[in-house]
């Protein structure tokens, strides 16, 4: 299977969690040993959105403001990079191309961010257009997609599943802007109904979560 792994930086960086990054780099070595084919990008949290503040009362644009996020981003990849060690490709790589080619190598990708005007969202969801993944799975900080945002509401609904065509209906925001934190960003929603690609919203807190998606295990919110 080919699996594109969106790991939120609110899970793996909102502070770092060396811990979990060990458990992640264990389940991704399980299932390369299972022959599944992994890209993996990581956001960069709250460190990347207290840049983008910095960056803004400064009175930098947008597009630099993005820049400072992807750099951020790009440091929680090589540090995730080279705790997989040999399974891993030499660099974090800075292209889809660049991805394409490690995974044709035989091994996994780990990538932040790409460039301004898009999220780590984005990037997953080219990843997995341009490598006709099976499935990309969100590791977020929430048990899934609810019908409004559970932090904002108490009587927010999980749910089970929803069809590509309705993500922009759990949407806070329909475009993007620096810092954007919601479950799937609004530039990634449109790259996926494109692609028809499978998508599988967990709670990211247990890796565990992640294997469940790739067996089938009902768990978090399918999207499709």
């Amino acid at each position: 299977m080919r699996i594109v792994l969106r790991i939120g930086g609110s899970v793996f960086a909102s502070p770092i969690k060396p811990d979990l990054v060990n458990k992640y780099a264990a389940l991704l070595r399980r299932l390369v040993k299972s022959g599944h084919v992994v890209a993996v990008v990581v956001g960069g949290g709250a460190l990347a959105r207290e840049f983008i503040s910095v960056a803004r009362s400064l009175g930098l644009q947008e597009a630099a403001q993005d820049e400072v996020a992807i750099s951020v981003s790009r440091i929680y990849a090589q540090l995730f990079l080279k705790t997989l060690g040999e399974i891993g490709c030499d660099t974090v790589p800075t292209t889809i191309d660049g991805a394409v080619k490690c995974l044709d190598d035989g091994k996994v990708a780990v990538m932040g961010g790409l460039k301004p005007g898009m999220t780590t969202d984005t990037v997953a969801a080219l990843i997995a257009e341009k490598v006709k993944a099976d499935l990309l799975i969100k590791a977020s900080d929430q048990e899934g997609i609810y019908d409004k945002d559970p932090r904002k509401y108490a009587d927010a609904v999980k749910l089970d599943r929803i069809r590509l065509e309705d993500l922009f209906q759990v949407c806070a925001e329909d475009q993007h802007k620096a810092g954007i934190h919601q479950i799937v960003d609004p530039e990634a929603v449109k790259v996926l109904k494109r692609s028809r690609t499978k998508v599988v919203v967990v709670m990211g807190f247990k890796p565990a979560n992640v294997l469940k998606a790739v067996e089938g295990k009902k768990v978090g919110t399918l999207v499709d």
